[in-house]
């Protein structure tokens, strides 16, 4: 062990050669200077690098490694029984690993700190190996391997005997406070969208969404269920004395040098209260149609309505298919000191600047409905309507269209030609419907394939049968991709998601059938024939041209039904 314990220029060398921002770490080493902290630190509490890259780059200055998940063991080593207490092992945030070669490798959050290096020597009487642990691996193998023996037990947890005090005093514990600030930057740092914290009768399981699919992450003991959910609820300012009804708040936490959003909702269960954390990353998320993944068919049209000065556009599609997305895209496209721009939400999940954004608030009476018609006193010029869901909001909406306001909205529907028979089915009348609507984008997301790992094949004469693919693509034979999985996308074998969509404008054929009160089937037929591609046309061809999958395909947009459609 050579290095010092504030060597801060080998830490930054070593940092730079890693590939983090110089800025970053001039930032870092000012700050540390004017407070005489160590540089690792301040780094971290900035959020200005990561607790990887922090590891990695100690690593390097140590000529050591840095311990993976899989190298720490599925029992407590040897070493541990009566050698070394559980207590100071948490404490030193340290665990032995294995034997090799006469010495005892050690995993240390921390290995400046010659002290427990040489209490470890001294109480097991084996020469140390260093070894670098990322601290929220080492947390979770800890709490796994390792259990406090004052943890309050399951029993308590459940049965409600502690106060609000007592919440709050679990919450407070250094050892809480830091591993829930590490299941928060690890979501972030991974890329995940949500947060899913679910108390078991064993565990406390933790899961995280990348790419719209749940991962499970490391599960914690379940004695610390109701520590971690107190000490996310302070965090979000909710009450920690109610468990049983369900609880939504924010929290806005600074992550490597960017102020990030988390959307938070509790609600109990048989076992105590499931935490989601819905991680709203501004930095992460851009509000450009061009990063929407849209063929220039469907983007040109979208645009075009867009521009339109009064009607109603629509976004339609299932929870989770990016439709605040789209819309918040289209909205930033408008945004101009010339118009004025109001939103209705439930809830505003991202701030617009030089967007007015209003929250519902139902409690209260302020409903869609309610603001929607205080609003147009406002004189807007585009009006967004989080979702339309009851029939007095729907009038509202098409009073608005009328009187020469740009309407956007969403609608929970399958396709496009089915938002005509929802409108209808809230009460709209046929000669409103046509005379307001002026388009409905329908879109699902897919998951992007990993352009690291990705193959092709040739496809099966059966997949070519089925999915007509002659019709699509000119190439003979047929390839399709397939998702393989390597270290950039963790193993998945995908990166990222982009929208797959379909974009009906009604004309005079397609008002015809609304007036005949035809079904969305026969809709949707009159709007292909008119030049639309449906969204599995454009799922199968973004399959074709190594985007995504058949099977992604297939499993986000539904294929069969399509087909079904079709036939």
């Amino acid at each position: 062990m050579t290095a010092a314990l504030g060597d801060a220029d080998g830490l930054a060398a070593a940092l730079a050669a890693l590939g983090v921002d110089p800025r970053s770490i001039e930032r870092g080493r000012l700050l540390a200077g004017e407070t005489g902290r160590r540089l690792d630190s301040v780094l971290l509490q900035m959020g200005l690098c990561s607790e990887r890259d922090i590891a990695a780059a100690t690593a390097r200055m140590l000529g050591t490694v840095v311990t993976t998940p899989d190298r720490y063991p599925a029992a407590p080593p040897i070493p541990c029984t009566g050698l070394l207490t559980h207590r100071f092992l948490r404490a030193s945030r340290a665990l032995p690993l294995a034997e090799e070669g006469g010495m005892l490798a050690v995993a240390l959050a921390d290995p400046f700190d010659r002290f427990v290096i040489e209490a470890i020597e001294a109480a097991t009487g084996r020469q140390v190996r260093v070894e670098v642990a990322v601290p929220i691996d080492i947390e979770a193998a800890l709490q796994r391997l390792l259990p406090e023996e004052d943890a309050p037990d399951a029993e308590d947890t459940q049965g409600g005997t502690e106060d609000a005090e007592r919440l709050k005093d679990l919450a407070s514990e250094a050892p809480i406070i830091r591993l829930v600030n590490q299941l928060i930057a690890r979501a972030v740092e991974t890329g995940a969208s949500d947060i899913h914290i679910e108390p078991f009768e064993d565990r406390l399981q933790v899961r995280y969404r990348y790419d719209g699919v749940l991962h499970e992450a490391e599960s914690q003991p379940a004695s610390l269920a109701a520590a971690i959910t107190s000490r996310i609820k302070i965090m979000a300012r909710l009450d920690i004395g109610e468990r049983r009804l369900p609880q939504d708040g924010r929290i806005r936490l600074p992550v490597r040098g960017q102020d990030v959003d988390f959307r938070v909702s509790t609600i109990a269960s048989m076992w105590g209260e499931t935490v989601v954390m819905r991680v709203l990353d501004r930095s992460a998320v851009q509000f450009d149609m061009a990063r929407l993944g849209l063929t220039p068919k469907v983007a040109g049209r979208f645009g075009e309505v867009l521009q339109m000065p009064n009607g109603i556009l629509l976004v339609t599609g299932p929870t989770g298919s990016g439709k605040t997305t789209t819309l918040y895209s289209g909205l930033m496209s408008l945004n101009a000191i010339s118009r004025k721009i109001v939103t209705i939400e439930d809830p505003v999940e991202y701030q617009l600047a030089g967007v007015n954004q209003i929250q519902v608030r139902p409690q209260i009476g302020l409903t869609f409905a309610s603001l929607l018609r205080s609003i147009l006193r406002q004189d807007p010029d585009v009006i967004m309507v989080g979702e339309i869901r009851d029939a007095e909001t729907a009038q509202i909406a098409v009073q608005a269209a009328l009187t020469g306001h740009l309407v956007l909205s969403t609608l929970h529907t399958n396709s496009a030609a089915a938002s005509i028979t929802r409108l209808r089915d809230m009460g709209l009348e046929d000669y409103l419907i046509t005379a307001v609507l002026r388009g409905v984008l329908a879109q699902r997301l897919v998951r992007r394939l990993c352009t690291a790992c990705r193959r092709s094949e040739i496809a099966a004469p059966e997949l070519v049968e089925r999915f007509q693919l002659t019709r699509l693509v000119a190439e003979r034979p047929i390839r399709l991709w397939h998702a393989v999985g390597c270290p950039q996308c963790r193993g998945s074998g995908y990166r990222g998601r982009q929208a797959i969509a379909e974009f009906l404008t009604p004309d005079t054929a397609i008002e015809r059938l609304v007036f005949r009160r035809a079904d969305h089937v026969d809709v949707e037929r009159a709007a292909v024939a008119a030049g639309m591609t449906t969204m599995f046309d454009a799922g199968v061809a973004a399959a074709l041209a190594g985007v995504t999958t058949l099977e992604e395909v297939t499993r986000s947009i539904r294929a069969e039904n399509d087909a079904g459609d079709r036939a």
